[in-house]
């Protein structure tokens, strides 16, 4: 039987979600309590990988088990096992060939940065001291969506098969003292979110115009781009399933 699990971390602690020899991982733990629980081996796919240090609202993997007697009461004993940065929200089945990956039709992350030092928020945001052009950050925004190849926001040398990601949403919001960038695309690219947002603030800080993301983009050269932006302030929020997917839908 397959099962889907939503679940949701603090990445602080972890070298993101995927498992890695010799650093500590949030599927490793994972896998680890629900095998323990379950007394035999899980292993989770993912729907994608997170960086180091990036938190996940809503994160979703699937596994496959002979069966779970009572989800309910499964999912209440694997959240008092687990550490506190790590919490499962719900476990559900699903057909057979549903794939946490493959069948995710989009994906959501917000990034948030503070315009005024919060000492209760240094490991939640990235704060930035000089003023930002919000207009301008969104024209560049703008100028982001849609299909195009996103090479060079990038880390070199992935083993991905393609460099074109769907763009649909990338926007900026004033909350109070903190500004949050919400960015949807169908897939990401490894650092992509993070190389986006160090660009955009360097329009906001009028180190080049609106315009010169094109430039970039069609560049696709990783060193036109802005620096990576502190982990710290990613969070991924949403992934998007068809109810097809479902044991039932």
């Amino acid at each position: 039987m397959r099962f889907f699990i939503q679940f949701s971390y603090f990445g602080k602690a972890y070298h993101g979600w995927q498992y890695q020899p010799n650093a500590i991982t949030v599927q490793e733990v994972l896998e680890n309590g629900m095998s323990k629980l379950l007394n035999s081996k899980v292993s989770l796919m993912g729907a994608g990988r997170t960086d180091t240090g990036v938190h996940a609202k809503e994160m979703y993997a699937h596994f496959d088990v002979d069966a779970i007697d009572n989800i309910e009461e499964y999912v209440f004993r694997l959240n008092s096992f687990l550490p506190n940065d790590i919490a499962v929200n719900s476990i559900f089945e699903t057909k057979e060939d549903a794939h946490a990956r493959f069948h995710a039709t989009a994906r959501t992350y917000e990034y948030h940065i503070d315009k005024k030092k919060n000492p209760f928020a240094t490991e939640l945001a990235h704060y930035v001291k000089k003023e930002l052009d919000i207009e301008e950050m969104n024209h560049a925004a703008t100028l982001l969506l849609g299909k195009k190849d996103f090479e060079c926001f990038s880390k070199s040398n992935t083993d991905v098969f393609t460099n074109i990601c769907d763009l649909r949403e990338a926007h900026w919001k004033l909350k109070d003292d903190q500004l949050v960038f919400t960015i949807t695309a169908d897939r990401f690219l490894r650092n992509m979110v993070r190389a986006i947002v160090g660009t955009l603030i360097n329009v906001g800080l009028g180190k080049y115009p609106a315009d010169y993301v094109n430039t970039i983009l069609k560049s696709k050269d990783r060193t036109k781009a802005g620096v990576s932006v502190p982990a710290k302030g990613l969070y991924l929020t949403s992934i998007v399933y068809p109810n097809t997917i479902l044991k039932n839908g």
